[in-house]
């Protein structure tokens, strides 16, 4: 206790010198934890897109040429085919699975009783449950029996199926729901179990009576699709021989070198369909989430790198900060330590009086940098946490939990810590050896 109070004067009686040391300290660490909680947020962000669709699959878009081919000049815009999916379907199976595709059919309004939506169609295999991980909550997915018989079946989002049940009248919640009741004035969020209720029930989709099977989870980019199966839009909306994209999962691909490859091959399979040139890599557009996740793993691993690197050296001038102070603070006081030598302290007392005022004041300060630090990263994630933007396909959040584990704040603390006192060992040894003359006569 007395030696608490001894460190407590001296911070009193050098309040600059004590302040300076304790900023350094908490700078350091608080950096350091906002640099990570930083670059946190966007590899999460990064991640979350990334973890939407199934990694080893790939999307193939109709494009434009752009070199001229067999008398032919370049800008044909190249839409695919059904023979494209049955040339990806059958002259690649040593590294093609399931094969599926997407169609269109943009501005359709969805009714059931008095409510109704306006939205698209979108035609789909049964992989696409798969490919684009979607997620059902109730009823099910189009399933093979669906397409091989062209059914009228739909499945909606949550979000229009509670646009399209009927809401119940505000003011009594002992109204009885039924199909065919009226629409309230005011609106009122549907229950979760409301929601299957519609499956099993018929919509009208234009002049067309759609059963609905599944409710789906709603798209966290905001788009809302409706799906019906493949076969059925071609047939409804007489849609001919357009593709629409081509969806597939791979295996046996499992390096960038490897996937260059097949893409190549595959590319030029597509092209001759089009009377292409073989090279033209506008012609057809293919999205491989495969090479693009393991691009992004290289560049989070770099991100990752030089955040340690930069937060690394923010701790580095911490420390430099505090054995500076500390070789100034042993100086300042030799004087100070010749007396207690003379009237017959030992060094053992110089050295753990210099040392534990090192280790309380870097612990002291370094616990302030790592909860404003904390906070720091807290107001990230309640503010730009949640901010999106819209790169034209989809919507993406820029920042995911923009946090450091709080095991990582406390190990940069225990860096700090150990450091700064390292940082007060080196001068406490060089106090604790002088003789007490020398210390005497020090200015």
């Amino acid at each position: 206790m007395e030696l608490l109070n001894e460190i407590w004067q001296t911070a009193k009686r050098n309040k600059l010198r004590t302040g300076l040391t304790g900023f350094a300290v908490a700078w350091g660490i608080f950096m350091l934890i906002v640099l990570l909680g930083a670059g946190n947020g966007l590899i999460n962000a990064q991640l979350k897109q990334s973890d939407r669709f199934l990694s080893n699959s790939m999307v193939v878009f109709g494009g434009e040429t752009s070199k001229p081919y067999q008398g032919m000049a370049e800008g044909r815009n190249i839409s695919l085919k059904d023979y494209d999916i049955e040339a990806t379907s059958h002259d690649f199976p040593e590294n093609i699975d399931a094969v599926g595709a997407q169609l269109y059919q943009w501005s359709q309004t969805v009714s059931f009783g008095q409510q109704y939506i306006s939205t698209s169609l979108q035609g789909v295999f049964p992989n696409h449950t798969k490919i684009d991980k979607v997620q059902i909550l109730h009823g099910r997915f189009i399933n093979d029996i669906d397409l091989r018989e062209k059914r009228k079946v739909i499945v909606l989002s949550s979000n229009q199926a509670k646009e399209l049940l009927p809401v119940r009248p505000a003011a009594s919640s002992s109204v009885r729901y039924t199909a065919t009741s009226s629409q309230s004035t005011g609106q009122e969020a549907q229950p979760a179990n409301r929601l299957s209720s519609l499956v099993g029930r018929y919509v009208n989709v234009g002049p067309f009576a759609f059963r609905v099977v599944g409710i789906l989870k709603d798209d966290e980019n905001g788009r809302a699709d409706a799906i019906i199966p493949y076969t059925t839009l071609k047939s409804v909306y007489n849609k001919g021989d357009d593709a629409g994209r081509i969806e597939f999962s791979f295996h046996g691909l499992p390096t960038e070198e490897a996937n260059e490859q097949f893409e190549h091959r595959y590319r030029q399979r597509l092209n001759a369909n089009h009377q292409a040139h073989p090279e033209d890599e506008s012609a057809v557009y293919l999205w491989n989430r495969f090479t693009q996740n393991m691009q992004m793993e290289t560049g989070i691993g770099i991100i990752r790198t030089a955040l340690w690197i930069v937060g690394l050296f923010t701790l580095l001038s911490g420390i430099v900060g505090v054995s500076n102070i500390m070789l100034i603070t042993v100086k300042e006081r030799t004087h100070e330590f010749g007396i207690r030598k003379a009237i017959g302290a030992k060094p053992w007392n110089i050295l753990r009086l210099i040392i534990v005022e090192s280790v309380i004041i870097t612990t002291f300060f370094g616990y302030i940098g790592m909860v404003l630090g904390v906070i720091a990263n807290e107001y990230m994630d309640a503010t730009i946490g949640h901010d999106t933007i819209d790169t034209g396909l989809f919507k993406a959040t820029m920042f995911v939990d923009p946090t450091v584990g709080l095991d990582v704040c406390f190990e940069a603390t225990m860096v700090m810590v150990i450091a700064g006192t390292i940082a007060g060992l080196i001068p406490a040894l060089k106090a604790s050896r002088i003789r007490p003359i020398e210390a005497l006569r020090a200015d």
